[in-house]
């Protein structure tokens, strides 16, 4: 990882902006709702923000006393939520930085931190394997959820804020409603860990990207696996929708980020990839101008995806749906044979308790 920030035009042939500041890895990043601001956390324990143009100026403050994971703007643009290694999410104002407050129950690293559409709660995910929901005003935990099994990488709010995704090293992906604390889906539909997800803006769909070096489109309105796409030659690290919706972007442990074009009723058959190659870079901060490697160049390449035929990708999509409706029913019948083993437990030992109160009252009378 070379510490530094890449911002690209999605216009043909202009060139990245290359800025430098932290001094470790940079492992989160965000623009700002107006776009006027760029976030970025580090493994240096450090917060930036910047201004995203030639100079590429940035106020730098030290956020947490361990690596920086998430950093995330709240729908109006005022507040920043961080997360870190450190157990920690904090809360500052985008104004001067200023720290307004921390929350501190989860009890190992916080890997994700976000804020609900309308700003009163905020979601995090933790390696506890919990996601928790707080609410912004008390400062609160209100709600714990405790089903994933392994470290919980990414969550996220459901655009209308009624409900939350989460992908963790399980290989799932659950969604619950945060009204009534209740899951709503549950996914498995990769075989490896779920690093990341994104909501469609219309939030009907979820992108999420995986460890088993694929994304997947998921249909949330039929509960289904949409799509699986390839092009990735390692873990898919990171994804996410742009704002309208007509794109995604993903990035993977391969070095490439891959810009798709959003087209549910098609094939993807194309993909927008940035070429690496050297140039002088526009705005490099701190040092002037240096050589690069992240220059876009918009090439269209055939992804492995293409090479299936529409009618199976239809059968294993259709296979897929059936052997999760299936788990879904067992999920269902093991629930059920729970609660009547614990209905026929509790019979039984109401049994029990009337005939030893009858014993008594016969010994009384014969006394």
């Amino acid at each position: 990882m070379d510490s530094c920030l890449m911002i690209w035009s999605m216009k043909p042939q202009m060139r990245a902006y290359r800025f430098l500041g932290h001094k470790d890895a940079v492992l989160c990043v965000q623009f700002s709702p107006s776009g006027h601001l760029v976030a970025s956390g580090s493994r240096d324990k450090t917060v930036r923000l910047w201004i995203p143009s030639v100079k590429g100026d940035s106020t730098v403050f030290k956020a947490h006393t361990g690596t920086v994971r998430s950093v995330h703007f709240s729908s109006d643009g005022q507040s920043l939520v961080t997360a870190s290694d450190d157990k920690t999410i904090k809360v500052w104002t985008v104004h001067r930085q200023k720290f307004l407050f921390s929350l501190s129950q989860h009890i190992n690293w916080v890997r994700c931190a976000r804020f609900s559409p309308d700003g009163r709660l905020i979601v995090s995910s933790s390696d506890d394997k919990t996601v928790k929901l707080w609410d912004k005003t008390s400062r609160e935990c209100i709600h714990s959820f405790c089903e994933h099994g392994g470290f919980v990488n990414h969550v996220d709010f459901h655009p209308s804020g009624n409900c939350i995704a989460a992908g963790s090293t399980d290989s799932t992906v659950k969604l619950w409603d945060v009204r009534m604390n209740r899951l709503l889906q549950h996914y498995q539909v990769h075989s490896s860990v779920v690093n990341s997800l994104s909501f469609h803006p219309s939030g009907n769909y979820l992108v999420t990207a995986s460890s088993d070096s694929t994304l997947k489109i998921l249909d949330l309105l039929e509960g289904r696996l949409l799509y699986t796409l390839h092009g990735h030659q390692g873990p898919a690290t990171c994804v996410a929708f742009s704002r309208d919706g007509d794109l995604f972007a993903s990035g993977g442990s391969d070095e490439q980020v891959m810009v798709w074009k959003t087209n549910f009723d098609a094939d993807y058959g194309e993909v927008v990839k940035p070429q690496k190659y050297s140039s002088s870079v526009e705005g490099t901060h701190g040092t002037g101008q240096s050589e690069m490697d992240g220059g876009i160049h918009h090439k269209k390449t055939k992804t492995q995806d293409s090479v299936r035929t529409h009618e199976q990708q239809e059968e294993e999509t259709s296979l897929a749906n059936t052997l999760e409706h299936i788990m879904g029913q067992l999920d269902v019948l093991t629930q059920t044979v729970s609660i009547l083993e614990q209905r026929l437990t509790l019979t039984e030992d109401k049994l029990k308790e009337c005939l030893e109160t009858q014993q008594k009252i016969i010994q009384n009378k014969t006394n």
